[in-house]
């Protein structure tokens, strides 16, 4: 059985979420090695506003399942910054963990936005059905030229 455990991370996690990151890097574009990524996530680590599955329930430093990146700066109107799940535990209901953990810190009545993938990325449908599933609806705005050549869209979830 896959424990799911949905943590604050902490500094110590910080390796992997850059192992993480490698692994979703042809969708999201250079990560591991972009100082500006790495900055983002130590601030939103110290914000504790990020969140991760680690295998095994382990302690700070295990392995990452899974991770969100969550901002409650201009609430109420939050934003999901980043979510990934490790290759070798997609379907496992990780994403949703992740998700549901977040939704539950926001104070009501909100908005909740997140760019993810446009319809003309097949591996990024996933995430498209994930945030659809919770009741996020797709904007009519198109970002063209995501770092793989495809086109990104906002999704928001009105909450009230």
């Amino acid at each position: 059985m896959l424990i799911m455990r949905v943590v604050n991370a902490t500094m110590d996690d910080l390796n992997g979420w850059l192992e993480l990151a490698s692994e979703v890097e042809y969708l999201f574009g250079p990560m591991v090695s972009d100082p500006n990524f790495i900055q983002v996530l130590e601030k939103n680590i110290n914000q504790n506003s990020a969140f991760c599955v680690r295998e095994n329930d382990g302690l700070p430093g295990s392995r990452l399942l899974g991770g969100i990146l969550f901002s409650a700066s201009n609430a109420p109107r939050y934003k999901v910054g980043w979510l990934s799940v490790s290759a070798q535990a997609r379907n496992k209901g990780i994403a949703t963990a992740l998700l549901r953990h977040i939704l539950k810190l926001i104070d009501v009545p909100a908005e909740v936005v997140v760019t993810t993938f446009g319809y003309d990325i097949p591996d990024g449908q996933p995430a498209r059905k994930l945030y659809q599933k919770f009741g996020f609806v797709p904007l009519d705005e198109l970002i063209p030229n995501g770092p793989e050549g495809g086109s990104r869209q906002k999704f928001k979830l009105v909450v009230t």
